[in-house]
């Protein structure tokens, strides 16, 4: 072994993903396959109302169906779990509706049966009497609606800064965040020129293709939990809350997970499944359907305002911004969402005075939550398009008009805490640099116009998290990374190998990472936000620096050559055989600085930036309003790749992902029911909606608190792809798109308004 701790050819290699085989070959495992002897399927009656009081329920026809073993209400749960409410920030969502139903789509009842097409049948015999009750849907005129979802708040504890939560009472504001800045009203009166303008965006779905998914299997004094997760150490730690047992009586175990998103986040079906099993002494599986999962957790729709103090030579001296954000009829992590992006909302710019409120809204829509960028992409979309609107109003070039705002390393953010390792400048300038942005542009003739647009967007880190990893050597000179990190396809087995080779100086094909069982792998707070290459890459680093260090120390101590001598010779000297183990174990915990509570400011915001930006080429036929996207290209900071083909990957799927969130994707509800709630309805982009050309490009930057140089990248090819595509259609056609999605329809539409011809509304 050599004792360097340098980097070696470990990092920065493009190898295969580890578990490649296994799935091109369906041999891996997911947790939608499984099955257990005396297995019950689970399946969920739901609210047809979007707010009522549940007057009765009757189950008698359900239960009477042959084959079903048991109907389940919220009677019995509390039979189980006398207080049956979860969620991260607030204790607000039941285990089944109690006494109200919030939104349509809300679990009432659960079906039992060993054949789940029995279970389904009978679930629609199940009838419900509702007092029907006054609703509110849009996310604004809930904040001063007399209709209030929630009479009480109960704050979860679960994140220091958030234990004494209260939200405003009867209201629906679960947080408001503010932040301030500065004085913008003395700016904007001391400015040359104010823009202001709002923007839209609808609900999502983030349409993993393996669904929501949880087996539980229970004795009297355990449950063992199977289930697609992004956090099993929280669903841990939640169901041990809830059942009032200590957490090593509950056991969570994933697989690989079929795409996540931020919808497999903290609890979801888990807890149902647990109440089930225990009720029953039987295993119980719960699988939803696709629609299902409409009604279960979306992405939030959201209402935009800035406005900004800019002067005539193009310096933007003051922002405001108001973003509304629609919850739903459950918190989640909403509240979180709302403070952690709400501060980056006025952009990448170094603007010295800023005036911040992000509300976080309960409305009678089904849940919101973080989808991949966690609120960003949303927010990059309104300010990117409000920055290029205010630099085609001044005749100021977008690409300059961006140059003489940027802000910069060294500079205060919006928070106060100072820039480092960002390269927002370097990502700005290689996309001009892609982008021939300079260069003469086929602008098309006769119907089909061509334009183009660029946006850059930054996002940090989610904060005061905890990994912990373990690194064990084997005799014979395998090892093995034990650690609650969850690959949903982003390629986290492959990246943390590879930094556990770093350290051992070993192939990193040679190691195995073991996959979340909370009975074995270490705590971690959750495979999210681009936390687990910096987070959990550290934890794993560490670990693996401290099996090196004590194989070394047993090296030496055996008079063996340390820089040379491979890891089994060293256990074969020790202990005359093949035999024992060396193991290593790594806590990360980066601090940073909770915003204060009257300004928003921090000294230390996150542990990291993320930045990513977005150029785009497209081509609109004014006939029709039909956009082709003919060229995106992809520039992020990254720190140094660990695996330069899984980043260029990422880059690709986070975009194409954004992609149709900004094209097609968008919830249509009529009185809160979703009449969109399949895929025959609701449009992903399928490879033949993809852009002709889609270029991805990392700069050459180094995080200098990651695992050798690296930060996050799973989310950073979202930022500035809605307001590229926008900004490109505004540069073809002239005409500004202030809601998304981006269909033919609202491009038609816009353009004959344009015309002073505008059509009707349906």
């Amino acid at each position: 072994m050599k004792t360097t701790t340098k980097e070696t050819s470990q990092v920065g290699r493009s190898i295969p993903r580890l578990e490649a085989r296994e799935k091109v070959t369906g041999r891996a495992e997911y947790i939608h396959n499984m099955r257990l002897p005396g297995m019950l399927y689970g399946k969920i009656f739901r609210s047809t109302l979007a707010h009522g009081r549940i007057r009765s329920i009757d189950v008698s026809a359900a239960a009477a169906v042959a084959g079903v073993h048991r109907v389940i209400t919220a009677e019995d749960v509390k039979t189980v779990i006398p207080d049956p409410y979860y969620g991260p920030v607030f204790h607000d969502q039941p285990i089944l509706a109690m006494d109200k139903v919030r939104h349509v789509g809300e679990p009432v009842a659960v079906v039992l049966a060993s054949d789940p097409h029995v279970a389904e049948q009978a679930a629609q015999l199940i009838a419900a009497d509702y007092e029907e009750l006054p609703a509110v849907f849009d996310e604004v005129a809930a904040t001063g609606s007399p209709v209030i979802v929630h009479e009480v708040l109960r704050p979860a504890g679960m994140f220091p800064d958030f234990k004494d939560l209260a939200g405003r009472k009867n209201t629906n504001l679960h947080l408001d965040f503010k932040l301030r800045r500065g004085d913008v009203e003395t700016a904007f009166a001391a400015a040359d020129h104010v823009f202001e303008h709002t923007f839209h965006t609808r609900q999502i779905m983030h349409t993993p293709l393996e669904p929501i998914v949880s087996l539980a299997e229970s004795t009297d004094s355990s449950v063992t939990l199977y289930t697609a997760s992004q956090m099993p150490s929280v669903v841990r730690m939640e169901i041990a809350r809830l059942l009032a047992w200590p957490e090593n009586r509950v056991r969570v175990r994933t697989a690989f997970l079929g795409g996540g998103f931020g919808a497999k986040t903290y609890i979801k079906v888990e807890a149902l499944v647990t109440v089930c099993s225990l009720l029953t002494h039987l295993p119980v599986k719960i699988s939803l359907t696709m629609e299902e999962q409409f009604y279960t957790i979306t992405k939030h729709a959201n209402t935009l305002r800035l406005k900004s103090g800019v002067t005539k030579d193009g310096r933007i001296t003051s922002r405001l911004c108001e973003v509304w954000w629609n919850g739903g009829a459950y918190a989640d992590i909403g509240p979180r969402l709302t403070q952690k992006s709400g501060f980056t909302a006025a952009g990448p710019y170094d603007i010295e005075n800023v005036h911040i409120d992000s509300y976080a809204v309960y409305t009678n829509l089904p849940p919101a939550a973080g989808l991949r960028g966690f609120g960003i992409p949303t927010l990059t979309w309104a300010y990117e398009s409000h920055t290029d609107l205010i630099a085609r109003a001044l005749n100021i070039d977008p690409l300059e008009f961006r140059r003489r705002n940027l802000l910069r390393e060294g500079r205060p953010q919006a928070t106060g805490t100072i820039m480092k390792d960002a390269a927002i400048d370097a990502v700005l300038e290689r996309l001009a640099e892609r982008m021939d942005w300079h260069a003469p542009f086929d602008r098309g003739s006769g119907v089909i116009r061509r334009g183009r647009g660029i946006a850059i967007g930054f996002k940090a880190s989610i904060s005061n998290t905890t990994s912990v990893a373990i690194v064990n050597a084997c005799g014979d000179g395998s090892c093995s990374v034990y650690c609650n990190t969850v690959d949903m396809g982003q390629g986290s087995d492959t990246a943390l190998a590879q930094i556990a080779a770093e350290a051992l100086n070993i192939p990193a094909e040679t190691i195995k990472v073991i996959h979340a069982d909370t009975d074995v792998t270490p705590y971690d707070m959750g495979t999210l936000g681009s936390r687990s290459t910096f987070h959990m890459g550290q934890a794993v680093k560490l670990a693996a620096e401290d099996a090196r260090d004590k194989l070394l120390a047993l090296a030496a101590e055996l008079g063996l050559p340390p820089e040379t001598t491979p890891i089994a010779q060293i256990f074969r000297k020790k202990f005359g055989m093949q035999a024992g183990n060396v193991v290593g174990i790594g806590t990360f915990n980066p601090k940073s600085t909770q915003p204060d509570h009257a300004t928003g400011l921090a000294e230390n915001i996150t542990p990291f930036w993320m930045i990513g930006g977005t150029g785009a080429e497209v081509e609109v036929d004014t006939e029709t309003g039909h956009v082709r996207v003919t060229r995106l290209v992809n520039i992020a900071d990254v720190g140094t790749p660990i695996n330069p083909g899984i980043v260029d990957s990422q880059l690709s799927g986070a975009a194409m992902m954004q992609f149709g969130c900004t094209m097609s994707e968008g919830m249509e509800f009529d009185a809160g029911q979703v009449t969109n709630a399949s895929l025959a309805d609701y449009k992903i982009p399928g490879i033949r909606d993809m852009p002709d050309q889609i270029i991805n490009e990392v700069v050459e930057a180094r995080q200098d608190t990651g695992p050798y140089g690296a930060k996050g990248v799973g989310e950073t090819g979202t930022f500035g792809v809605s307001p590229a595509i926008t900004n490109a259609i505004h540069d073809a056609v002239g005409v500004r798109l202030t809601r998304l999605p981006v269909t033919p329809e609202a491009v038609y539409r816009a353009l004959r308004a344009a015309n002073n011809d505008a059509l009707e509304e349906e």
